[in-house]
């Protein structure tokens, strides 16, 4: 049996590292979008896009099995000015059009299409309602961008291509992406609550991430969204204090105020300051198991 090669898009991002150890381990070859060349001897193949000058190596897509599309620039990088959701927006749905024009002018099919999203399609909202996949999107800058994110998705889909989309929470690893920003604050002593702490706070732990997107690939009953979170009722003041308890101390800093995080951080505050609990139900009726459920697990697994 050939190997099946999955192209990734976003490959070299946090994500993209441990997906591609992940494939690489049950026996796919990876090969990658990238803006920049690579050595030879990695066991990665590369491709080159530029999506400025809209360019892309077309190759990298005859060449594919599966494509997982995990790129896009980041949500609370920089403050929400006009130009910058446009290239949130944009990087996103981009790379999917692209992706959408070679497979369409070479009549070329795949085994499945795999795009990340977020739960943030459910709106920056605060409230006890649980999300599902039917729950209608948001009317919000984060709801609008992840339904256009899905809506190029589905034009995959519409050339007969399965497509599974994943609404991803905050994603939990070892020194990398949210933990990273916040973990150095609290091990110096000195983390505490944002704003009400009251706002849900949706997480996955990567490795379970990762194993929801191999399964995405290779289940071929998976199609359309699926919450990639796990269902429980982390908020930010449960998941400040736990991280201080982890790092042996009780949180003695007031809470820093909604309205200094208005000031500092414009717009993008709402999704520091807002939250939505989502069910992973769906998933897991799939017979997908999450390893780790367990906060204080997860975050111990993730820095100690």
């Amino acid at each position: 049996m050939m190997t099946k090669n999955v192209l990734l898009t976003g490959g070299t991002g946090f994500i993209g590292k441990h997906l591609t150890d992940l494939l690489l381990h049950n026996g796919f070859s990876v090969s990658v979008l990238s803006r920049s060349t690579h050595t030879s001897n990695s066991p990665i193949d590369y491709y080159k896009w530029d999506l400025k000058h809209n360019y892309i190596d077309e190759q990298a897509i005859l060449n594919a099995d599966y494509i997982v599309h995990l790129a896009g620039e980041g949500i609370v990088e920089k403050r929400w000015t006009k130009r910058r959701k446009n290239v949130i927006v944009e990087s996103r749905v981009k790379p999917i059009e692209m992706i959408h024009a070679v497979l369409e002018k070479n009549q070329k099919s795949l085994n499945a299409f795999v795009s990340a999203s977020g739960v943030g399609i459910y709106g920056a909202i605060t409230n006890h309602k649980i999300c599902n996949e039917s729950t209608h999107p948001a009317n919000d800058f984060l709801g609008k961008t992840c339904q256009k994110w899905e809506g190029a998705a589905d034009r995959i889909s519409a050339l007969g291509i399965r497509t599974v989309k994943i609404r991803t929470g905050i994603v939990f690893g070892k020194d990398e992406g949210f933990l990273k920003k916040m973990a150095p604050s609290f091990k110096s002593g000195f983390g505490t609550i944002l704003g009400t702490g009251r706002q849900y706070l949706p997480w996955i732990h990567i490795d379970d991430l990762c194993q929801i997107y191999l399964k995405a690939i290779v289940s071929d009953e998976l199609a359309g969204p699926y919450n990639a979170c796990v269902t429980d009722t982390t908020t930010n003041s449960r998941f400040a204090k736990t991280l201080a308890s982890i790092y042996g101390y009780r949180i003695w800093l007031p809470k820093v105020p909604s309205f200094v995080l208005r000031i500092v951080l414009g717009e993008m505050s709402k999704a520091v300051l807002k939250g939505r609990r989502a069910s992973s139900e769906k998933i897991q009726r799939t017979g997908f198991e999450f390893q780790f459920t367990d906060l204080e697990r997860a975050l111990v697994n993730c820095i100690k």
